[in-house]
């Protein structure tokens, strides 16, 4: 009876339906993570405009993969808790598999040191010297002489640390903060 009762549901054409949008979603998220890594830490960090469109046109090209011809409420509810689930597990295997990390999140870059940049680790991540240029500027720097470094954050943006900064090493390194 269990059998038949399990049968009975699994074959449901609202079931069925269901975990065709949760499959159809999960490989269309793991793809646009993987596109969106390839094009770097500088296109994520500093939204353009460009980017803007882009994240908006890839949102509208990729809705009809995910639902089909699927307009109900339960159909897009579908896709969105399975966004929403599979986003979840993402951070949580990013968070415990430090080599999984590096590999999708990656690792801060040092683009320049003690007033000059690295003109291959800039064009390798994607960075103008203009574009380091308005960082300094950011950090109220004028010139890169007056820079000890300028690092690539995984985040894309550029941290600038200046000649005059004292710097205090620890032997502590803090992952994240964890608040309980």
């Amino acid at each position: 009876m269990l059998g038949e009762w399990l049968a009975a549901v699994f074959s449901h054409p609202d079931l069925l339906g269901a975990l065709a949008i949760a499959a159809k979603t999960t490989v269309v998220y793991v793809f646009l993570v993987v596109g969106l890594h390839l094009l770097g830490k500088r296109e994520l960090g500093q939204m353009t405009i460009y980017d803007l469109v882009l994240i908006i046109v890839l949102a509208n090209s990729v809705q009809n993969a995910m639902v089909g011809n699927d307009t109900s409420l339960l159909g897009g509810l579908v896709a969105a808790i399975t966004l929403l689930v599979i986003n979840r597990l993402f951070t949580y295997f990013i968070v415990n598999y430090p080599g999984l990390a590096r590999e999708m999140v990656g690792q801060p870059v040092l683009i320049a040191k003690d007033g000059q940049a690295f003109p291959d680790q800039l064009k390798r991540e994607g960075i103008s010297e203009e574009q380091l240029m308005a960082a300094l500027r950011e950090h109220g720097i004028t010139s890169l002489k007056d820079a000890k470094m300028a690092v690539l954050e995984v985040d894309g943006s550029i941290s600038i640390v200046p000649k005059e900064a004292t710097i205090h090493r620890t032997r502590r390194h803090f992952r994240a903060l964890h608040l309980t």
